[in-house]
């Protein structure tokens, strides 16, 4: 039987995670602090774990897709895939929200790319007459933790393509990740046409 406390975790995991997909808020911490001011419960107490506002995150995702989002999530993925296709040097990687199922209201699309310097990334951009926001990401891990590059830019279809740009031996060693501490899960463009085919042979409505 759930314990009043455990049932208050689990109802800070589900409220985040309807803050996240409804709000757009993409930091869990601040999505557990908004969930907790909502629900009227001192933030300073036991909040849910990370990897509990995931698990919510999923489940909600599942329970409330519909034809319409489901398409948009391949719509996605397949603006990934074209990015990945047109980057191949760089060896893309997809990770984030949309690597897990999540469709995020903001159009956005996270790859890790792999370079000996982020400014060779810059350049082949340019090339293809795209323009880019520099920035950089900090990891856990290692002291002060791990600092990288990324580069943001217009995606196909509207989407906003944020690319972190690692040394290329970074590719043999994924960054911890945000959510639990291991490391990030990567995909590449094989596993993302795989996704893509998934979604396609698990939704009747896709043949269109």
């Amino acid at each position: 039987m759930a314990t009043p406390e455990s049932r208050t975790r689990q109802l800070l995991a589900e409220e985040a995670a309807r803050i996240i997909l409804e709000e757009g808020v993409r930091d869990y911490g601040l999505a557990k602090r908004k969930a907790a001011e909502h629900l009227g419960v001192d933030a300073r107490r036991d909040l849910p774990a990370n990897t509990e506002v995931e698990s919510a995150l999923l489940e909600r995702s599942r329970l409330f897709a519909t034809a319409d989002t489901r398409r948009e999530y391949r719509d996605r993925l397949r603006a990934a895939a074209l990015v990945m296709e047109r980057l191949s040097e760089f060896e893309p990687r997809l990770v984030g929200p949309l690597l897990l199922g999540v469709l995020q209201p903001q159009a956005v699309i996270n790859l890790h790319g792999f370079a000996e310097t982020v400014e060779e990334v810059i350049i082949r951009l340019g090339d293809r007459g795209i323009a880019c926001h520099t920035g950089e990401r900090q990891y856990r891990g290692g002291g002060a933790g791990l600092r990288v590059p990324y580069l943001s830019f217009r995606g196909p279809d509207d989407t906003e393509i944020e690319l972190t740009v690692f040394p290329t031996d970074g590719i043999r060693q994924a960054p911890p990740s945000p959510i639990d501490g291991r490391p990030m899960r990567r995909l590449g463009l094989a596993g993302v046409r795989e996704l893509i085919a998934e979604s396609e042979a698990n939704d009747p409505a896709s043949a269109d």
